[in-house]
């Protein structure tokens, strides 16, 4: 349906090469302990899913935690009813490391630290609880940090006395699901939660509680960015931005380290002056355009990244992929030869134009569509199927005929990638 998966992106991965090296180079910043903050921009269909994904699953390569969440009316960065703390829950449930990639790794965090903790009391002959207070006073001089510390080692006691309920209500803590500071003090002892005021503190606290567990640092990419121009309320859209401003302030004084932040959102999201990120004077003279980068110049450390449209090269080889995928890696079972692959996109270009090199999954659908029912349908003949697909109109009122490819398309060689051809 054109739905990027959470796993597996590399296999159908093609173009925005740039795009993916400078990300890259912000994940080796924030495992050097430094800070990254980029908004990725792109219409709807456009990938900017996909492309987030992409950069969480290399960021976990590179032995960093990642974390991801989209955003919805029940989830924002700042609110008074709840819906911060809901963001930060998820944000919590979903944190992921290269041994567990699909969410769900606090509790082996948690239990990695007190595991590197014991082994550096073995070496020095000290006491665990020791080096475990030691460990985490960085944290205590941080905001909510003397809570978050004292639930660290209510879990570590926990675990000696086998007290499985107390290691339960230490991860509901840290997960951000107490929803009364009495039933906190009843259960652990602290006098704190985590509240809609406080989630980005919290967010801090965990990029440096897993660098003391031996990760790199935290990567936290946020989705559907555009929930926020959606608020209807100026008051409260406004302190989302401060919130994203507060962010951005941090990341770029150096405030924070080993964290980094990928927002993904919409052009209007980022360019409407009357509700969009622009609208607030300090976002907008942070995030103004590089005056240098026109004439197809690109400023790819710009904290703006956009999207660009794939190229017909690149819309064959990611065809090609797709089918590779669908068809299990065996390339007898292929659907379609390799010339149905243009004749397709001849298609597409005479139905929508060149809207389906910047927005693929509306064409991706169709394409996965027509090699579900090829598949299902033996012998049928994909040039029929092909050419019953409803063309544009011209400005005439007449439709075109379909442009059939110059030049088929061939493998130029094993490694999957085509020669250059035009329609």
């Amino acid at each position: 349906m054109g739905v990027v998966p959470r796993t597996g992106q590399h296999l159908i991965q093609v173009g925005r090469v740039k795009e993916i090296d400078a990300l890259l180079k912000n994940l080796d910043t924030i495992a050097d302990g430094g800070t990254a903050f980029r908004l990725v921009i792109g219409e709807y269909g456009s990938g900017k899913t996909f492309f987030l994904n992409l950069i969480r699953a290399v960021a976990l390569e590179k032995k960093l935690v990642a974390t991801s969440a989209d955003l919805n009316p029940d989830r924002r960065l700042q609110a008074s009813g709840g819906q911060a703390r809901s963001l930060y829950a998820e944000l919590a449930k979903n944190l992921s490391t290269r041994t567990k990639a699909d969410g769900g790794a606090l509790p082996g965090i948690v239990e990695k630290f007190i595991y590197t903790a014991t082994t550096e009391a073995k070496q020095e002959g000290a006491e665990v609880g020791v080096v475990i207070h030691r460990k985490l006073a960085r944290l205590a001089e941080m905001v909510n940090g003397y809570d978050f510390a004292r639930v660290i080692e209510v879990y570590w006691s926990a675990s000696q006395a086998g007290n499985e309920q107390q290691k339960a209500d230490s991860i509901r803590w840290l997960r951000g699901e107490f929803t009364t500071k009495t039933d906190a003090r009843n259960a652990l002892g602290v006098r704190t939660i985590v509240e809609d005021s406080n989630i980005y503190d919290q967010l801090k606290l965990l990029s440096v509680f897993v660098r003391l567990c031996g990760f790199s640092g935290l990567l936290i990419c946020l989705d559907e960015m555009v929930n926020l121009y959606k608020i209807s309320n100026a008051q409260s859209r406004n302190a989302n931005y401060e919130q994203i401003l507060r962010i951005l302030n941090d990341v770029i004084q150096g405030s924070v380290e080993g964290l980094g932040f990928i927002l993904g959102g919409t052009p209007e999201f980022l360019l409407d002056t009357r509700r969009g990120l622009f609208s607030y004077a300090a976002l907008q003279s942070r995030l103004a355009e590089n005056a240098f980068a026109k004439d197809g110049l690109v400023d790819y450390q710009h904290p703006v990244v956009r999207l660009s449209s794939l190229t017909q090269e690149d819309f064959v080889v990611l065809l090609h992929k797709i089918q590779h995928v669908f068809a299990g890696g065996d390339e007898t079972k292929y659907p379609l030869p390799d010339e149905a692959l243009t004749a397709f996109m001849a298609h597409c270009q005479e139905r929508i134009g060149e809207t389906y090199f910047r927005t693929p999954r509306t064409t991706i659908t169709a394409f996965v569509g027509l090699l579900a029912v090829l598949s299902q349908n033996p012998g049928t003949d994909w040039k029929l199927l092909i050419n019953e697909l409803p063309l544009a109109k011209d400005e005439g009122g007449t439709t075109d005929t379909a442009l059939e490819p110059e030049t088929p398309m061939t493998p130029a060689s094993s490694d999957d990638e085509f020669a250059k051809f035009k329609l």
